[in-house]
């Protein structure tokens, strides 16, 4: 069986039961950072006796092989990496996909999380959100993908480095709008977690001041807010489907977005979208 193991984000006390037990009976453990593993063990006292071997974007490849090996001889193999759960903006997911693809059996063992715990904490709507993993290093890029997502009403997720945060978040504010609400989360969990919520260009202004930000940083973006209905024409959602479309997006995909965003029927957008146009 393949187990992914989540790992404490910060606090070693948020370790489960279970991943201690999961490492001490293990027949192969896989690690991201076979040193930050053993000094984990060390934490939870206990003595991992499997053979450790490491697991990184580097080796993922060819070791999901070795693995799937173990994984078809009967072996108990467990995957952790340095924080959090495996695959999730971690290595993880080419083994899953070939254990799956072999009907091998997979499990998580769940546990500490930096995309829900920023989350839960942003102080912004948690009913329907999505996780966007790091944005593009490359501006042009980086824009493109924010741009994208500008009209997107879920409350958004991002991982970002310390060093880029200031530059994503003035990137977000000009992609979303200076006004949207978000917040920065640093060090969650950790003796100088931080959480600052604000409008994106404070946000903006205050991590470009100095170097106050360090550590492990998580951003959360509130979402769109849902164009009010009453005032749009036929015209305008004609327009809202062409400017979706002109970013990639199927006609037909494209339809429904403006009708989730808008709240309006499916039906009445798409007859908007394929209304005859008034000659200029």
């Amino acid at each position: 069986m393949l187990i992914l193991a989540a790992t404490p984000i910060g606090t070693v006390a948020d370790a489960s039961g279970r991943l201690a037990t999961a490492l001490a009976d293990a027949d192969v453990v896989a690690a991201e950072d076979t040193r930050r593993l053993r000094r984990l063990a060390s934490d939870l006292g206990i003595e991992v006796t499997a053979r450790v071997v490491s697991y990184f974007e580097g080796n993922e490849q060819q070791r999901t092989t070795d693995l799937l090996e173990d994984l078809r001889a009967g072996r108990t193999v467990v995957l952790v990496t340095d924080a959090g759960m495996p695959s999730v903006s971690d290595p993880g997911y080419r083994i899953v996909a070939a254990a799956v693809e072999e009907d091998l059996p997979v499990t998580a063992i769940p546990g500490p999380s930096a995309v829900l715990t920023a989350l839960a904490v942003s102080g912004l709507p948690v009913d329907r959100f999505c996780f966007e993993g790091f944005p593009p290093r490359k501006p042009g890029e980086r824009a493109r993908v924010l741009g994208a997502l500008a009209h997107d009403p879920r409350t958004m997720v991002f991982f970002e480095s310390p060093h880029r945060t200031a530059a994503t978040l003035a990137a977000m504010a000009e992609a979303f709008g200076a006004d949207r609400r978000a917040a920065v989360c640093r060090e969650l969990t950790k003796t100088h977690e931080e959480v600052v919520r604000g409008p994106l260009s404070e946000l903006a202004a205050w991590a470009g001041d100095g170097d106050r930000v360090r550590g492990e940083i998580t951003i959360v973006v509130a979402g769109a807010e849902p164009a009010p209905a009453a005032d749009l024409t036929e015209a305008d959602l004609a327009a809202m489907v062409e400017e979706t479309t002109a970013e990639g997006v199927s006609r037909k995909d494209a339809i429904a977005d403006v009708a989730r965003r808008t709240g309006i029927s499916r039906k009445v957008v798409y007859a908007a979208a394929h209304a005859p146009k008034e000659p200029s």
